[in-house]
């Protein structure tokens, strides 16, 4: 079984459920999963986790993403994108620079409301189930934060900006909540994740090149192993006596560490075992004074 990340560019036309369906044909193991939706019509960067990798999706969809997107002004729809029903349509009026200031008024924290064409469930549903059925619900807003918003191109109504944002943005939602605050409506019309975490989009691979890799025998050099995706994380290397509470995924005393100076409380380290192998993700506990497991990946495969 392989065990590590590997980084798609998922094409225009698949979910991010078929990327995986794929990917475990190719990889022929089922032990697959995504680290974020991408709209069916969106393309970009989709890091995928293999075997025991899996567990790192927490980590990795926490992480802040960048996104180019393509916005038309003056109309709105129910999907908030170009693929759904039209519902309003308008003359735009608005000069350039209002655009411009508008825009930017939205760098930084502000309450979105998620579409009802999205993934999110309420009751147990999917909002897009219950959106087809003609079911609308009420939704709370949630915090999210644009941490930059450039414009990269525009010829009024069409609008290009690159949007560096934090976990939960939905862009089509941005774009909808910009022309209302214009007074003319939006939607956006194209969607290409250009980063998510670490993963860029000039590092990616297609479907099609991960299967030739596979017949090529090279797919595995192109897997980036568990430890490495982690890097964020400080490396703690312990003592060989407390090898057996390491592979029993317990709490270790720092007495039993090779590193003892400097450990922060609350922060999380990488731990590596014998023959340098890497376990998991441990935090330091001050008043415990010792280390406890936040997430196991030792590979027994």
């Amino acid at each position: 079984m392989l065990h590590g990340v590997i980084n798609i560019y998922k094409e225009p036309g698949f979910t991010s459920h078929d990327v995986v369906a794929k990917l475990r044909g190719i990889c022929k193991q089922k032990k697959i999963g995504h680290t974020g939706t991408l709209d069916p019509a969106a393309t970009g960067v989709l890091p995928v986790c293999l075997g025991a990798a899996t567990k790192l999706c927490d980590f990795l969809t926490e992480k802040q993403k960048e996104y180019v997107a393509h916005m038309c002004l003056g109309i709105t729809t129910d999907t908030q994108d170009s693929t759904g029903t039209v519902l309003t349509k308008q003359e735009v009026e608005v000069e350039p620079a209002k655009v411009e200031e508008v825009m930017a008024s939205f760098v930084g924290p502000y309450e979105q409301l998620p579409p009802m064409y999205s993934a999110l469930k309420v009751n147990g549903q999917k909002l897009y189930d219950l959106a087809r059925q003609g079911v609308e619900v009420e939704r709370k807003t949630r915090p999210v934060e644009i941490l930059e918003l450039e414009i990269l191109g525009m010829a009024l109504p069409e609008v290009v900006f690159r949007a560096k944002v934090s976990k939960g943005t939905y862009i089509r939602t941005l774009c909808h909540d910009i022309g209302q605050a214009l007074g003319c409506g939006a939607v956006m019309t194209e969607l290409e994740r250009t980063k998510s975490g670490s993963f860029t989009k000039e590092t990616a691979f297609t479907l099609a090149e991960v299967e030739s890799m596979r017949d090529a025998e090279t797919l595995e050099s192109h897997i980036l192993p568990i430890d490495q995706v982690l890097q964020e994380f400080e490396p703690i290397q312990i003592q060989p006596m407390a090898q057996k509470l390491l592979d029993n995924g317990n709490p270790i005393p720092i007495e039993l560490l090779d590193r003892k100076e400097s450990l922060e409380d609350g922060k999380n380290y990488r731990i590596y075992g014998k023959e340098n192998c890497f376990y998991g993700v441990y935090c330091y506990a001050k008043e415990e004074q010792r280390i406890r497991p936040v997430k196991m990946f030792f590979m027994t495969e």
